[in-house]
């Protein structure tokens, strides 16, 4: 197994261009094990950008450098990789294709302008990567498909068109056609766009989807009517039509030989739009307001947001930025400005600091590079505050772009330090995690005391861990505990006496409290109706007091009493030997004594869950959610093939809800909850 050195810094100079219009910022998405990362070596190595292509099972991609990675061998992170092809720079954003992993890709189509699906010639496209395509579609980002491994031993290059077409739409069209020697073997491609192609059918096809496109309306019925279009006039207007998102072009590669890897690049850089050609998302100030749209202009407002960060042991925190407006230069200073993650750890916060070095990134390398303008990636080190999804703008002109949405992680993991020791190492790799991770929740349970780590799925979780652990914190694992309530089962009187004699004052009180339940919901009531002044004025919020704190604490330790009403009735005191303190306890003995006469009744937290699912595998899912004490509460029929299911299951039955229904749906359900009620809790499951 391959091992990777630390993030190395100098060496050559990094590509800088400084039109935009020369930039390709590109993501890769596919299935994991589709080949992405391959095609990112055998493109890094056409360009001359490395010497020759590293490989997934050894360990010695420029992609794939995290020592999980290597280990998996599969992405488990962002990557980008710059390159030079002609005079263009072209950004190649490698993402995991694993769902686990989807806030990497998230991060990816946020920095991209473009994406290229990478799907398998031996295995089609699975449903997690179609939802990806319809997530790109929605946001109108342009679309071409790699067919990969075409040397694969079950590939079937025709199979995978027609199954990206059914995934994706007829718009799938390929642009070349692998030659074929006699032996079957693929040594190149031929262009249909250029007649080369002997398949006519599929010529037309695609010259008719490109020309529908044409910003010359009589283009179509001059060409209908026998005319020739020439070869210039056919590209031009398929960079209009990939861009339009009327055209997905197909061209087949085979990463390993080589062929179609030119094919590839001369594609991004004449088929794909540049930074220029993609509306920006909008800024406002710090606080929200004055929003104001800019434009992809090197001279512009400085306004760029980091897509991702990563800490290394040898140069620290390293943040990923995309320029969307301006020219960022090193030793300036920018203001970073974090709002509306707060719920995923991440604090409101707006600081000014200095950029020193500026580095375009080949995978854990960083070139230097004089400048980074408008449409270009960027690494900064040492950038202490920002955090993944942060806007870096000019401290004169502060500004703040709205993150990008990220999904709900849903699979609680509960952390501990092995020892005291490294509780210190724990916080510190954390609070890393957390700030370049946005998929990641961190939460500190009060009721049940644990420290919870929200992940997307259990590779994702695997993931989490090892960066824990190689931050040099020794950690344990330990079941994830639902914190549960009591209440009464039945109305119920209580007395409460606490007297004590010791030398000086002692310690006198008497209280009876009538305890009774009330509605799921309802809350804590506190009613006086003492006569008499059986129980002193003062004393009365003591009793109060008393009785709070207990039902806070709970009879059973840590399960908090709720929805009651606690009425005082009586009690008695002394002149000298009464206090706030002994009437504190006599109503917290009250509510125990209470508690043993009525019993208590368990109650469990119960989430509504929706289920977003394919029909095929519908039943499958309703039957688990039986399983789990769910109850069905509505079937609503989706897009075609689709039903969303709304369930209301107890927490406890959720807690790895997230790794069961993947494998239900072959990994292509998706699902959400939130907190419904308390119900109660089955004797026969009280432990």
């Amino acid at each position: 197994m391959g091992t990777k050195q630390t993030s190395t810094v100098g060496g050559h100079a990094g590509p800088a261009p400084s039109d935009p219009a020369m930039i390709r910022n590109v993501v890769l998405v596919g299935p994991s094990a589709s080949g992405k990362t391959t095609l990112a070596e055998a493109l890094l190595a056409a360009t001359s950008t490395i010497n020759r292509s590293g490989s997934v099972v050894e360990g010695t991609t420029v992609c794939d450098h995290e020592p999980a990675a290597i280990e998996q061998q599969r992405s488990v992170g962002l990557a980008v990789a710059a390159m030079h092809h002609g005079d263009h720079k072209i950004n190649l954003i490698d993402t995991p294709g694993y769902a686990d992993f989807v806030g990497e890709l998230r991060a990816g189509l946020r920095a991209a302008d473009a994406a290229l699906f990478v799907v398998s010639a031996a295995e089609g496209v699975d449903a997690p990567t179609q939802t990806i395509w319809h997530e790109c579609g929605a946001v109108g980002m342009p679309r071409a498909v790699v067919i990969s491994r075409l040397d694969a031993p079950r590939a079937n290059l025709d199979a995978a068109i027609e199954s990206c077409r059914e995934a994706f739409g007829p718009g799938v069209l390929p642009l070349y056609l692998p030659r074929r020697e006699s032996d079957g073997t693929v040594s190149g491609l031929i262009g249909l766009i250029t007649g080369e192609g002997q398949d006519g059918q599929r010529r037309d096809e695609l010259i008719e989807a490109i020309i529908a496109e044409s910003e010359d309306e009589t283009l179509m019925e001059r060409y209908l009517g026998g005319e020739a279009v020439d070869e210039q006039t056919l590209i031009s207007d398929l960079e209009t039509a990939v861009a339009r998102g009327g055209l997905h072009p197909v061209l087949p590669v085979c990463a390993l030989t080589g062929v179609g890897v030119t094919e590839v690049l001369d594609g991004i850089i004449r088929g794909f739009p540049s930074p220029l050609e993609h509306p920006l998302p909008e800024f406002t100030d710090p606080q929200g307001g004055n929003p104001r749209t800019l434009t992809c202009d090197p001279s512009g407002p400085l306004a760029a947001e980091v897509v991702h960060t990563s800490v290394d042991s040898y140069v620290g925190r390293v943040s990923l930025a995309r320029v969307f407006s301006g020219t960022m230069l090193p030793e300036r200073a920018v203001h970073v400005s974090g709002h509306g993650m707060a719920d995923r750890g991440h604090p409101d916060h707006d600081e000014d600091e200095r950029v020193a070095h500026l580095y375009s990134p080949l995978g854990q390398n960083l070139r230097e590079t004089p400048h980074c303008v408008a449409g270009d990636l960027c690494a900064l080190t040492k950038i202490g505050s920002a955090e993944t999804g942060d806007t870096l703008s000019d401290p004169s002109e502060p500004l703040l772009l709205t993150p990008w949405p990220m999904p709900e992680p849903l699979l609680p993991i509960a952390v501990t330090a092995h020892t005291r020791s490294d509780e210190d190492a724990l916080a510190r790799n954390l609070n890393r995690l957390i700030a370049a991770d946005p998929s990641l929740r961190l939460d500190r349970d009060s009721e049940t005391h644990q420290l919870v780590l929200w992940c997307m799925g259990e590779a994702h979780a695997e993931v989490v861990l090892q960066r824990l652990r190689e931050g040099g914190a020794e950690i344990d694992t330990e079941p994830v505990r639902v914190a549960l309530r009591q209440t009464f089962a039945q109305p119920a009187k209580g007395h409460g006496r606490h007297v004590k004699q010791s030398g000086g004052h002692g310690q006198y009180a008497v209280c009876d409290i009538e305890v009774e339940p009330l509605p799921r919901g309802s809350g804590i009531e506190f009613l006086d109706r003492v006569v008499g002044g059986a129980v002193p004025r003062q004393f009365i919020p003591s009793v109060e007091k008393g009785v709070r704190q207990q039902i806070e604490k709970g009879i059973e330790e840590g399960q908090p009493l709720v929805d009651l009403r606690i009425t005082l009735v009586d009690g008695k005191a002394h002149s000298v030997d009464s206090s706030d303190a002994a009437f504190q306890t006599a109503g917290a003995l009250a509510l125990k004594a209470a508690a043993e006469q009525a019993g208590l009744v368990t109650l469990e937290p119960v989430d509504e869950v929706e289920v977003h699912i394919p029909d095929e595998h519908l039943g499958a899912v309703l039957g688990d959610l039986s399983g789990r004490r769910g109850k069905v509460v509505g079937t609503e029929p989706e897009d075609a093939g689709w039903t969303t299911v709304r369930a209301h299951v107890p927490s406890s039955e959720l807690v790895r809800y997230a790794i069961n229904v993947r494998s239900l749906s072959s990994g292509s359900a998706s699902f959400s909850r939130h907190f419904e009620r308390y119900e109660p809790m089955p004797a026969a499951l009280r432990k």
